[in-house]
């Protein structure tokens, strides 16, 4: 059970957090130079952890297994952040902009994993997004 959830932990702590660092980017400093810097920060630890948590560590040997997808998520994270830093500068507050990309996103992966995965579309998914959408309304009732 710890392997199951130890991630899911891991990953509130971590939006949690990333949520705070992203509304609290300087308004004045451009978005694309902040993230600059925190990419020299990611890379250096996530360097730093490759070294320390793997055994008999080769660098060299793990990029020759390298496919499309981490440069594909090179691409997305940056606007996934950039889209986050731009969504507080432009009034979302931190308990809105989370829920609602959250929640439409839920909506496109259950499509995506139908169509593209071949995962079955059931009631209780249809469901979900139901709740999803109804979640998107009440919280943007009043707000800007």
């Amino acid at each position: 059970m710890f392997n199951y959830l130890w991630p899911l932990a891991m990953i509130v702590a971590s939006n949690t957090f990333y949520q705070i660092c992203a509304k609290a980017c300087p308004e004045s400093m451009n978005p694309f130079a902040s993230l600059t810097v925190t990419y020299l920060i990611a890379f250096v630890w996530a360097l730093f952890l490759y070294f320390v948590l793997s055994k008999n560590a080769n660098l060299l040997a793990e990029l020759r297994k390298v496919n499309w997808a981490p440069f594909g998520l090179g691409f997305v994270i940056v606007g996934l952040e950039v889209g986050f830093i731009y969504a507080f500068k432009n009034g979302w507050s931190i308990s809105a902009i989370p829920v609602v990309s959250g929640s439409l996103l839920a909506i496109v992966v259950i499509f995506l994993g139908a169509f593209v995965y071949r995962e079955n579309i059931t009631w209780n998914k249809i469901l979900g997004a139901a709740f999803c959408m109804t979640g998107i309304f009440f919280i943007n009732i009043n707000t800007k």
